[in-house]
């Protein structure tokens, strides 16, 4: 038996529903670290990065999911869904921590935050691209959408992998290698589904050149 399928044939047999379980697991520990001041001298601060880096951590996973599928044969498309909206749920996190703990809800304070720091301003770009996906990510979603509009508006995944990368690299003050290989990691991704979709038009227009 090949290796890819004897791992699919593992992946069968492990629900769906245990993600929801597991993946909530390392924030709870993270929130647990903050409130009893094991979280070093600025536990929010390091509540708000944890948070930050797990969510982005899902996203990509999320999109590795089809170019390991491509690559490997190892096929993760039954938990897709989950990882999306577990990702979703650190992002809201994040910003939860941000606006709450950090900002205490100063409205006016976060308005010119958000305008005048572009890390912060891509920040709340990939929240908002990511809330169409929240939204629709079920199967009623689906069938009144319709498959190629609910494909269309899950392309915003990419700008929202796009914008959470170039959030935490502008966020940094220094150059530490995590952010450097977050965002090369997630260019890579990106750059490769802009290539299979240069092949695929490229394919469509071969074969109408050829029913002309």
């Amino acid at each position: 038996m090949k290796p890819a399928k004897r791992i699919n044939g593992w992946l069968r047999h492990i629900p769906v529903w245990s993600l929801y379980v597991i993946l909530p697991i390392p924030g709870a520990i993270a929130f647990w670290l903050a409130i009893s001041g094991q979280a070093g001298p600025n536990p929010v601060q390091a509540l708000e990065h944890e948070y930050g880096e797990l969510a982005l951590r899902l996203i990509i996973l999320t999109l590795l999911v089809t170019p390991l599928r491509q690559w490997t044969g190892v096929s993760l498309l039954k938990f897709r869904r989950a990882l999306g909206l577990m990702a979703f749920f650190y992002v809201v996190a994040h910003l939860s921590v941000w606006l709450i703990l950090d900002r205490q809800l100063v409205l006016l304070d976060i308005w010119k935050e958000i305008v005048k720091r572009p890390y912060i301003t891509l920040g709340m770009l990939g929240f908002a691209s990511m809330v169409p996906l929240a939204i629709t990510s079920n199967d009623l979603s689906i069938r009144r959408l319709g498959a190629e509009l609910w494909t269309k508006i899950h392309r915003l995944a990419y700008l929202a992998a796009a914008a959470g990368a170039a959030h935490y690299l502008l966020l940094v003050k220094a150059w530490p290698p995590e952010p450097i290989v977050y965002a090369l990691v997630v260019a890579s991704l990106l750059a490769v589904r802009a290539w299979w979709s240069v092949k695929r038009r490229a394919a469509r227009l071969a074969r109408r050149s050829c029913d002309g």
